[in-house]
């Protein structure tokens, strides 16, 4: 009995320790939580005008996620040379259309690649092959993943402003984001 009794209490304490542990690396981690903050992460602003006009970060060089003119922004965290990602374009390009569609006044949606690990002729090859409408932002040295906690690829990290201004994560995840239409009325309502 005092063995079985030993044994429960270090079955116990392992299954705690465990669940703490991984407790702690998922927070040290730095994957965006929903209803946490994207962190201040300075990104090259892209080259062409036309692209950080749809950012409204004006002629700025570089600039944060949280600068991005939208009430709500996607980014999508890729490599060029991810097959998911690649079989997953056409379906957040048609995302991307359907959100300049439906955006109006007060319930703006913009998007943002950010190729880990790829340099700016990754990024731009990735974009001329898939024809991504969006901005793609290089990564070359993994700042930036590293930062998000070396998410998988793709990953997409969904960000509202709140009332106050204020940016919070409300979507987080690995994968794919299923139907456009769906993801569209999940984030923005009907």
């Amino acid at each position: 009995m005092r063995r079985l009794k030993t044994f429960s209490t270090l079955f116990f304490v392992s299954v705690l320790l465990g669940t703490c542990v991984a407790g702690w690396v998922h927070a040290a981690s730095g994957m965006p939580d929903v209803g946490g903050t994207f962190p201040s992460i300075t990104l090259e602003a892209p080259k062409d005008a036309a692209m950080r006009a749809y950012l409204g970060i004006g002629e700025a060089q570089t600039f944060t996620v949280n600068q991005v003119d939208a009430d709500v922004v996607v980014v999508e965290i890729f490599s060029m040379y991810c097959p998911y990602c690649q079989r997953e374009a056409p379906v957040v390009n048609a995302f991307y259309e359907l959100a300049q569609k439906k955006n109006r006044p007060g319930k703006t949606l913009k998007i943002l690649g950010i190729g880990a690990g790829n340099t700016a002729f990754e990024v731009d090859v990735f974009g001329k092959k898939y024809k991504v409408p969006f901005p793609l932002i290089p990564d070359g040295d993994y700042v930036v993943h590293k930062t998000l906690g070396q998410v998988r690829t793709p990953y997409f990290i969904v960000l509202q402003r709140g009332p106050n201004g204020k940016r919070t994560v409300v979507y987080s995840q690995a994968g794919s984001f299923g139907s456009p239409e769906d993801f569209y009325r999940r984030l923005m309502g009907p």
